[in-house]
């Protein structure tokens, strides 16, 4: 399977207890970062910004090993450990955007209790904030993070920004722009290696959102293509795919003059990793030439790509902003 690591660059990252911070030792790699990141203890953290300095920011919620990973433009730039929700109050696992931000959040359920940096993922009360991290799951739902890092990640994340929430997974792997998923850049977009067919019915209604971050699920199940624009669906397609039925991937463009796709598994269960597939077929997949020409228009640096064979149906689209959630709960607030 590929591999990659970032380039070489000089940088110092803290390690953060709970009870303060401490200054770290220095490293010049993602590898180094890496290692550093599996030594890690309850309410520890490390943050290592000048590996990537610009760039899409993806975070990954590992429930399996209770640890955050944070991604910009695909390369690793920091690690924490966390606490998610115990028995009785499991954290959804799924593909989830930013809904809402507020660094000075208190519950409206649990007695006025504090979430500082608290940054909304669900409105059924799923959040990552600051909080207390006893190295278990102990929340009631949300995904607890150190005082330090939880306030570092909410100066990077934007609105509508791309959290994962599931098992384990292998780290990313960079991928360029092909088929269907290829963004139009003028003189550069290759056309898609198999011929679109010129039958089929789709939506496209983009004055329902006119702004706001893009996110595309691509229903292997159903053979449904989704378009959503701010949470809100713009678009929908009968495709014809061949992906095979494993674990969901999800995918993130990068920005700069060479965009990539980058690509981690999602698995729902914590025992073990999520497999990295190929998605040759989803790039080769028919649709219909309008649809696409019109998709690929909206695909830019920060898109979200789900490739899953979950339905779509009226709970995975919406105000809610959520991409794929598995969460049945009922609670408003959930610390």
């Amino acid at each position: 399977m590929a591999r990659w690591f970032a380039a070489l660059a000089a940088v110092s990252f803290s390690v953060s207890a709970q009870a303060g911070l401490a200054q770290g030792a220095k490293t010049s790699a993602e590898l180094q970062l890496a290692k550093q990141a599996e030594k890690l203890k309850p309410g520890e953290w490390v943050w290592a910004p000048q590996i990537a300095k610009t760039g899409p920011v993806l975070v990954y919620v590992d429930l399996g090993r209770q640890r955050a990973t944070v991604y910009r433009n695909g390369v690793r730039i920091a690690v924490s450990t966390i606490s998610s929700g115990k028995e009785g109050h499991a954290t959804p696992t799924g593909v989830f955007t930013i809904l809402q931000k507020n660094k000075d959040h208190r519950s409206s359920t649990y007695d006025n209790a504090p979430m500082p940096y608290m940054q909304r993922l669900t409105w059924k009360g799923v959040a990552l904030h600051a909080g207390n991290l006893p190295g278990y799951p102990a929340s009631h739902g949300c995904v607890r993070l150190p005082m330090e890092f939880a306030r570092k990640l909410f100066e990077i994340t934007p609105m509508g920004g791309t959290v994962v929430i599931a098992g384990g997974h292998e780290d990313p792997i960079k991928r360029p722009p092909a088929g269907v998923l290829a963004p139009a850049l003028a003189g550069v977009t290759a056309a898609p290696s198999s011929v679109l067919t010129r039958e089929g019915e789709f939506t496209w209604m983009p004055e329902a959102s006119p702004a706001g971050p893009v996110s595309i699920i691509i229903s292997t199940g159903d053979q449904q293509v989704v378009v959503l624009r701010n949470g809100i669906e713009i678009g929908r397609a009968h495709a014809v795919v061949q992906q095979p039925t494993t674990d969901s991937q999800v995918m993130t463009l990068t920005g700069g003059k060479r965009p990539q796709w980058i690509q981690v598994g999602v698995s729902d269960l914590a025992s073990g990793p999520a497999e990295i597939i190929s998605t040759q077929q989803v790039e080769e997949m028919r649709l219909p030439p309008a649809f696409v020409t019109a998709m690929r228009a909206m695909i830019g640096p920060g898109t979200t790509v789900l490739v899953t064979r979950a339905p779509v149906d009226a709970t995975s689209t919406g105000v809610q902003t959520t991409v794929m959630d598995a969460d049945d709960g009922s609670a408003s607030e959930r610390p």
